[in-house]
C-alpha cells in the first residue's frame, strides 16, 4: 500500500528540527528517525501525518563514554550500538540488548532515539534503558529535560515526550563489575519480544578483614521486561525478593517465581502467536534465564554484543 500525501522537511540541526514542529503546530506531525516504524505504520496501519520531518542531525548519531555514564544520540544505529567498544565496556546490557533487535537490515537502519519515542511495547531497548537506570534526553525551544526511564514509557505508543520536544538521546550509568544479560523470547511474525527481559545485578565482596559471609550476597538488581504488556516495566517484586540473598539458583527460581506478580492481567498483550496468559507465564522462564546469565557474569568479563 501507499501512504497518503505528506510534506516532507528535512531538519540539519536540533534547532531546525525543533524549528520546523513550531512552524507545523497545527498539523499532525511525525519525526523520522530510521523509519523503520513510522514507514510501515504510514504504508499499511492508517498513520497518516501532515508532515514528516527527517532527522539528519550529524551531532546525535554518536557514543560518548563520560567517566560514569555514557551517552548515546538518538540517532546512533542499532549495529553501532552493539559494536561500539565503549558501549560494551560501559553500558553492556544496552549493547547486548541493541544486537538482539530486529535482523542485520533493521539494525544498521534502526535508532535508539526512534526506538525509545516510538514505544512499542514489544521493542528491546526499553527493557535495557529500565534496568540500566537510564535517562533519556529531551530538548525543546526553551531548553532542555530529562526523563528517568522508569517515567517515560506510559503505554503502547505513549511516552513523556510532549509535543515540539526531540528525544536526543539517552544517559546510561556504567554498570561497573555488575552482572547483565538480557533473555527474549523472539515473536515469530515481527522480531520483537514476544517477551524478553533485562536484568543487572550487583553483589557484595569479601570486606578488608576476610569476611566470607558477605560475598555472593545481592546488594542491587534491577529487572525490567518487555513484550508481555503494554509498555516495557521494571519488576519490583523480583528485585525485593533477591536483594539480600545468595545469588545461587535457589534465590533466582524464588524470585523469578514473583514475577507475575509485577504483571497487569487488564494490560497484558495477545495477538494469534500468543495469549496474554501464555506471555505471563513465560516471563517466568525469561527473568530466570536472564538472572542465571547476569550472575555468571558479576565481577567478570561484559558480554560480547
Amino acid at each position: 500500500m501507499f501512504p497518503d500525501a505528506f510534506d516532507y522537511e528535512r531538519a540539519t540541526s536540533v534547532g531546525e528540527a525543533l524549528d520546523l514542529l513550531d512552524d507545523h503546530a497545527d498539523a499532525e506531525v511525525e519525526i523520522l528517525a530510521g523509519g523503520h516504524s513510522l514507514v510501515p505504520a504510514m504504508k499499511t496501519e492508517g498513520r497518516s501525518p501532515d508532515v514528516v520531518v527527517d532527522l539528519d542531525v550529524a551531532a546525535l548519531d554518536a557514543i560518548n563514554a563520560l567517566d560514569d555514564r555514557t551517552v548515546v544520540g538518538a540517532l546512533t544505529t542499532y549495529a553501532d550500538i552493539a559494536d561500539s567498544r565503549a558501549a560494551r565496556a560501559n553500558a553492556p546490557l544496552l549493547a547486548e540488548t541493541a544486537a538482539e533487535v530486529g535482523d542485520l537490515q533493521i539494525r544498521n537502519r534502526g535508532t535508539i532515539g526512534g526506538n525509545l519515542a516510538e514505544a512499542h511495547p514489544g521493542a528491546d531497548p526499553p527493557a535495557a534503558v529500565l534496568a540500566s537506570d537510564a535517562t533519556v534526553l529531551l530538548r525543546h525551544r526553551d531548553g532542555k529535560r530529562e526523563v528517568p526511564a522508569t517515567d517515560f514509557f506510559r503505554g503502547d505508543g505513549e511516552t513523556a515526550v510532549e509535543y515540539g520536544e526531540l528525544v536526543t538521546g539517552v544517559r546510561v550509568p556504567h554498570t561497573g563489575d555488575a552482572g547483565v544479560a538480557y533473555a527474549k523470547k523472539t515473536h515469530p511474525a515481527t522480531g520483537y519480544a514476544m517477551v524478553g527481559v533485562a536484568a543487572v545485578v550487583e553483589t557484595d565482596v569479601v570486606d578488608g578483614n576476610g569476611d566470607e559471609t558477605a560475598e555472593g550476597t545481592v546488594s542491587s538488581v534491577r529487572v525490567a521486561a518487555t513484550g508481555a504488556v503494554d509498555r516495557a516495566v521494571r519488576l519490583p517484586s523480583v528485585e525485593n525478593a533477591l536483594v539480600g540473598e545468595r545469588l545461587d539458583s535457589d534465590a533466582i527460581d524464588a524470585a523469578a517465581g514473583e514475577a507475575q506478580a509485577d504483571v497487569e492481567p487488564d494490560r497484558l498483550r495477545s495477538d494469534p502467536y500468543a495469549s496474554g496468559d501464555f506471555r505471563r507465564e513465560l516471563l517466568e522462564t525469561y527473568v530466570a534465564r536472564a538472572l542465571e546469565s547476569a550472575a555468571e557474569r558479576v565481577a567478570g568479563d561484559p558480554p560480547t554484543a
